[in-house]
């Protein structure tokens, strides 16, 4: 959500070579099982983050957080708040898909708190180097981690603004996927919460930043982007068209 006048993020090189440490990472048995490690990708000096819980089986066939359906329905709502991907940060508690092996298809599972406890120093790093002003953690499990407490209460929780060791401004919503799971209980599933948490996270950017004003496309994101998202190599000759017409280029 920060904007510069140049190309140059010195937060950008700090994730880049974050991320070759990350993929290097064997500390636990989820980088026997992974097909890919999932980063995270968007704004290296992003005011707003977003985290969730780790990668399912789209994230670790593609390296990119939230894609899929509940990756469709965050973008969803992040335009619906006139803003894109482009504008924020997005990771996951843990870097790598936890699932169950079958012989047949790999089941999703939770991460084990030893898994969480391996891998969330990859996290606390990204904060460090992005500081956001406001960080958005979606769905209990993320929240429970950013807010260092097992008992939280989604649903009368969500939409409130906590203090915790990341961040002053911490505010928890709903999981993309479990609106998807409850649309067809009641309505929408819990979108229009999900709208209306990123637009108070998006207001708090505001107020902090001594922009408050009712057109949160004030907001813009950095001319640099990242969209780190697959280990392959780097093609140089993309890299150089994509920085010429798009303000975001891949690896």
């Amino acid at each position: 959500m920060s904007e510069t006048n140049h190309q140059y993020s010195e937060n950008y090189d700090k994730l880049i070579e974050l991320r070759e440490e990350v993929y290097n990472c064997k500390a636990c048995s989820l980088a026997t099982t992974r097909t890919k490690v999932v980063f995270g990708n968007g704004n290296p000096d992003a005011d707003l983050m977003i985290i969730g819980e780790g990668p399912g089986a789209n994230e670790d066939t593609s390296g990119i957080p939230f894609v899929g359906r509940a990756g469709k329905l965050l973008t969803e709502c992040l335009e619906e708040c006139n803003i894109s991907r482009k504008h924020v940060f997005i990771a996951n508690v843990v870097k790598c898909r936890a699932c169950i092996i079958n012989k047949t298809t790999n089941k999703n599972r939770p991460p084990t708190d030893e898994e969480i406890n391996l891998c969330t120093p990859w996290l606390e790093k990204q904060i460090e180097i992005i500081k956001p002003l406001v960080v958005l953690s979606l769905g209990a499990p993320s929240a429970r981690f950013m807010l260092n407490r097992k008992d939280i209460a989604m649903t009368k929780e969500r939409g409130i603004f906590y203090k915790s060791r990341f961040s002053d401004n911490v505010i928890p919503s709903l999981h993309p996927s479990y609106i998807l799971r409850n649309m067809y209980k009641d309505g929408d599933g819990g979108k229009s919460l999900l709208i209306k948490d990123i637009k108070s996270a998006i207001s708090k950017v505001s107020e902090l930043k001594g922009q408050v004003t009712e057109n949160s496309e004030i907001i813009t994101p950095n001319e640099v982007q990242m969209n780190i998202q697959t280990e392959s190599k780097i093609d140089e000759n993309k890299t150089d068209t994509n920085l010429k017409n798009d303000p975001t280029f891949g690896f």
